[in-house]
């Protein structure tokens, strides 16, 4: 069964760079082997992370691209902006506004820690338990 899984942003580290709770969730499904598709908000969003990816932590190394080349299908995380047309993977953590469509294991939402950016996170929670996903939420 397909599980939705919901990080609420609350720390202050990941307060100030929402980007680096990404970067620990794309690290954590690479140290236990998943392959990991980012669907990022825009480009601008997808250089930010890929930069991200490489400088949050020294004693990390998580290989990752934006999609776009013959390495994709190799490259265990990558990040797909919405003109991209990319596979699912088994593990999605999913930046944009809009529900993830298509077949996956987990999928994995960044709830802002802004009050007032979190009403599309509440209707996303409600589409994917409509569909019968199991869901679970991580204060982060």
């Amino acid at each position: 069964m397909a599980r939705a899984d919901f990080y609420l942003i609350g720390k202050p580290r990941f307060r100030e760079e929402p980007l680096r709770l990404v970067c620990e969730l794309a690290r954590r499904a690479h140290d236990t082997g998943k392959f990991t598709l980012v669907l990022a908000r825009d480009r601008g969003q997808a250089e930010a992370l890929d930069d991200l990816l490489w400088a949050f932590d020294d004693d990390a190394y998580v290989p990752h691209q934006i999609a776009g080349d013959e390495e994709d299908e190799l490259t265990p995380v990558l990040i797909a902006t919405p003109e991209m047309d990319v596979p699912m993977r088994p593990l999605v953590i999913n930046l944009r506004d809009a529900v993830v469509e298509g077949s996956f294991e987990r999928v994995l939402e960044v709830v802002p820690a802004d009050p007032a950016a979190r009403e599309p996170l509440r209707e996303r929670w409600k589409a994917y338990k409509a569909q019968g996903i199991e869901l679970n939420k991580h204060d982060m």
